[in-house]
């Protein structure tokens, strides 16, 4: 008799992304991700493969749902200086609202590249450089608009304002509280400001 699925693939998949987001892919165990997600070990297995092609489908959902989806919401305002402003505000917020201290699953399987295969690289590697390229075209727009600096140059400021974001998301994982994070925030706004 073929297997049938009797569960939500896309409720389990959500379920098991955030075991690994706040876990990690080594520290999350397959009795973690049967626990959460409430299927047994043969419906996983199944459904997703094993625990690795799990964990790409995870992080390509993360991916999708979270950092494309904000990105294009961004892009859609057609105001490069507010588009970053939002970007920094809402990273602040969403970090001190975090009170699992989870940070963003992308940066932490960032972190912990060394230990995925050439999948999961291609994926942290693509979504990191879409949002440097996404500041970039911000501030090459703004220049063009007369709204940024001239002077400053948009691929290094670009590389500038992902560091200060990745520093807001690692160092809000517990290390920094909410002042810190809006001084981080801050210096990249200012970077962008024509005052």
């Amino acid at each position: 008799m073929p297997w049938e699925k009797s569960f939500d693939e896309e409720i389990a998949l959500e379920k098991a992304m955030k075991v690994f987001w706040q876990k990690g892919f080594e520290p999350a165990s397959i009795a973690d991700l049967l626990e959460e997600t409430g299927l047994n070990r043969g419906s996983l297995y199944n459904a997703f493969g094993g625990k690795q092609q799990l964990f790409v489908k995870a992080l390509l959902k993360y991916d999708r749902d979270i950092r494309q989806s904000r990105l294009a919401q961004l892009e859609a305002l057609d105001n490069p200086k507010e588009a970053i402003v939002a970007f920094f505000d809402t990273i602040v917020a969403e970090t001190v609202a975090d009170r699992d201290h989870k940070g963003c699953f992308l940066i932490n399987t960032a972190s912990e590249i060394a230990a995925h295969d050439e999948e999961v690289n291609e994926i942290v590697t693509n979504g990191v450089r879409e949002i440097e390229a996404f500041f970039r075209r911000c501030i090459e727009v703004g220049q063009a608009r007369g709204d940024m600096p001239e002077g400053i140059d948009p691929e290094d400021t670009a590389k500038t304002l992902l560091a200060l974001i990745v520093a807001i998301r690692v160092l809000g994982r517990g290390v920094f509280a909410e002042a810190a994070l809006l001084t981080i925030a801050n210096a990249g706004k200012r970077l962008i400001c024509l005052n």
